[in-house]
Formats: C-alpha cells, structure tokens, sequence
C-alpha cells in the first residue's frame, strides 16, 4: 500500500518510565482531551474507508466523489489533530499513537522521523503495544537499541495493558495475510498487537526465532510467522 500518494490531497485539506500495569494512570485532563478528539477519529476513518481502493485509476465521477470523501475526512482531522497535540503533550500514551498514525499516513517520509518518531516512542515506552509496528518501519535508530528490545519483551509477555482502548489502527498488521485495501487502515485488538510483539521479537532474535514465532501462531495464527516457519502454503 502506496500510502505516500494520498498526502497532496490530504495536505491540500488540512522517554518515560514503562509502566506494565493493567490500568496504568493517565492524566485526567488528558484522557478528557483523547476522548473529546475520538468522534471526529472515527468519523474521519469512515470516511477514509470509503476511498475505493483503485482512486487513483478511477472514473472521472468516482474520483470526483473520493476526493470529497478525502477533502471531509482532512476536515475533520483538524479539530481531532488539535486535540490530541493537546493530549499527547500530557504524556497520553493513546493519543500520542493515534497523532502519530496521522503523520504517518498523510506527511512526507521525511517529516515522519521527525514528527512521529518521538511521539511513537513516548507512548511505546510507558508499555502501549501498537507503535511498535510504525516504530520498525521508520525509527530504527531507536529499535536498533537495547531499551526497544527489552521494552518489546516487557509488553509481549505481560497481560495486556491498555485494554479499554482497543481496537487499534496499524499501517498494515503482518500477522495477517490480506493487504490494506485504498486508504483504510487496519484495525486489531490488544490480543493481535501481542502476536505482533512476539513476530518481532522473532524477526530480530535468531536465537530464539522459532519459539518467539510459535508463541505468535498461538495467539492468532500469526500468517508471517507461519510463513517465517514454513508453514503456510
């Protein structure tokens, strides 16, 4: 999924302590801030979601109609983006991924490092599974270090944290098989994102390759560590 192609439409509209608890503390103010910013987040997925997959090739109608599906979502995004720079600066774990998820998508690779990175490895480190899939694709001077592996571990083998914020978006989940269609993200529950955590650990463990994949596969049938084992078709 070309995601970079989106951004001059889009653009055109618009290291804390980990903490493995349960129910980790967040900031009041903050978790007021997230939950405001949630309605227009959803509200801008649906309408991102409903960008067919083949925009760019489409009749001249269709493209009339997913740019204004583009230009809406842009709209909405902009009181959503204002709200959790808000709650992102109050260390809210949430809202700095989801912020995060936003620049990811619709600005230029170069401006990800900058923007998303640090956020990304804010909400990583108080023990937030999700960043760690953007983190891989666009940090790596933080996940080649030491503190990305241990804080990797930590989340895999804990009981998930964070429950209540599930289900959450990803660029594109490697434990499944299908590809992101248009513009839609998708989505997994805190059981998924451990199965991601461990694939990772997998990728970059040779030692313990094997057994990291298999804990993937009993989680949900992780497709890329099956694939890793050979044993998909």
């Amino acid at each position: 999924m070309n995601i970079h192609r989106w951004m001059p439409l889009f653009l055109g509209c618009l290291l804390p302590q980990l903490c493995m608890a349960n129910t980790p503390h967040i900031d009041p103010h903050a978790e007021s801030l997230y939950q405001q910013a949630v309605p227009y987040l959803q509200q801008a997925d649906a309408k991102l979601e409903a960008v067919p997959a083949n925009f760019p090739t489409a009749s001249a109608d269709e493209k009339k109609r997913s740019q204004v599906l583009v230009e809406e979502a842009g709209e909405l995004l902009k009181p959503a983006i204002k709200l959790l720079e808000q709650a992102a600066a109050l260390d809210h774990p949430v809202a700095q991924h989801r912020l995060a998820m936003i620049y990811v998508m619709f600005y230029p690779v170069d401006q990800i490092k900058e923007k998303a990175c640090p956020l990304l490895q804010s909400s990583f480190l108080q023990g937030f599974a999700p960043p760690a899939l953007q983190l891989s694709s666009f940090c790596y001077e933080f996940t080649d270090t030491p503190e990305f592996q241990k804080t990797l571990k930590a989340i895999a083998t804990s009981a998930p944290a964070y429950e209540q914020y599930f289900p959450q978006p990803a660029v594109k989940l490697e434990c499944r098989a299908e590809m992101p269609q248009g513009m839609a993200l998708q989505w997994g529950s805190s059981r998924d994102f451990q199965a991601e955590m461990y694939r990772l650990l997998g990728d970059s463990n040779r030692a313990q390759r094997t057994e990291y994949y298999q804990q993937a596969i009993a989680i949900n049938d992780c497709y890329k560590a099956k694939k890793r084992l050979g044993l998909s078709q």
